[in-house]
C-alpha cells in the first residue's frame, strides 16, 4: 500500500463546470472530518463537495459520498481511482462549481474520475519499510570496517569509549547477511543485541 504525506490540490474543468480536488493523508476519522469540515466551509457556496476515502493497511476502511449528486457519479468513481493505485490513509474531497451545462451519469463519472487521477499523476509516494533496530559493540578497527562495508546501516547514537558502542538499524530483511558479514569480517557477533523491529516510510520512486 502506498501513502502520501503532502496535501495536494488540481483544478480541470469540463463544460463550464468547475472541480476542484484535493488529497489529504489521512490517519483516522477525526481526520476526515476535520479536512471535510474544512473544505465545506471554504466552499460553502460550490454545488458539491463529494469524497472518498481510505483507511487501513489492507485498506480496511473504504466510504465514498456524492453529495446530492446523481448516486454512484462521483464519490465511487473517486474511491475507485485511489483503490486502483493502492492508496491508503488517504482523503480525496472534488469540489464542483456546477457550469450550467448537465453533463449525465456516464459525464459525471468520467469527470469524477479523471478529476482524481489527473492529481494522483502528481503526487509523491511513500511505503512502509520493516526495520530492526539493534546495538553492537566493537573496536575502532572494526568500526571502521562497519563505515567502510556495511553502507546499509542507519546509525542512532555511536559513543565512542574503549570500545565503540553502535545503536542502528538496517532493513528487517537484511538481518540474516548483516550477521553473516559480521562473521566473515571477524567482528565479535557475540555482542550483538537485536531490540526491536518497527516500521519508517520511505520515499518510493514510481508505483
Amino acid at each position: 500500500m502506498y501513502r502520501i504525506k503532502d496535501t495536494y490540490t488540481n483544478t480541470i474543468t469540463i463544460e463550464k463546470s468547475v472541480f476542484i480536488t484535493r488529497l489529504f493523508r489521512v490517519n483516522s476519522i477525526d481526520d476526515i472530518n476535520k479536512y471535510l469540515e474544512e473544505i465545506r466551509k471554504k466552499h460553502y457556496d460550490a454545488t458539491h463537495n463529494c469524497y472518498a476515502y481510505i483507511l487501513g493497511e489492507n485498506q480496511d476502511i473504504q466510504k465514498a459520498s456524492d453529495d446530492g449528486e446523481p448516486q454512484k457519479t462521483a464519490g465511487y468513481p473517486m474511491l475507485d481511482v485511489l483503490k486502483k493505485n493502492n492508496l491508503t490513509d488517504i482523503l480525496a474531497i472534488t469540489t464542483r462549481y456546477f457550469g450550467g451545462i448537465l453533463l449525465g451519469a456516464n459525464g459525471l463519472v468520467r469527470a469524477y474520475s479523471n478529476s482524481v487521477s489527473e492529481i494522483v499523476k502528481k503526487i509523491e509516494l511513500y511505503q512502509y519499510e520493516s526495520q530492526t533496530k539493534f546495538k553492537i559493540r566493537v573496536s575502532y578497527g572494526d568500526y571502521n570496517t562497519l563505515l567502510k562495508v556495511f553502507n546499509y546501516i542507519n546509525y542512532d547514537e555511536t559513543i565512542f569509549t574503549n570500545d565503540v558502542l553502535i545503536t542502528g538499524y538496517i532493513k528487517k530483511e537484511l538481518i540474516q547477511s548483516f550477521k553473516e558479514q559480521l562473521y566473515k569480517y571477524k567482528i565479535d557477533i557475540e555482542t550483538l543485541e537485536i531490540l526491536d523491529d518497527f516500521n519508517i516510510e520511505v520515499k518510493i520512486n514510481e508505483k
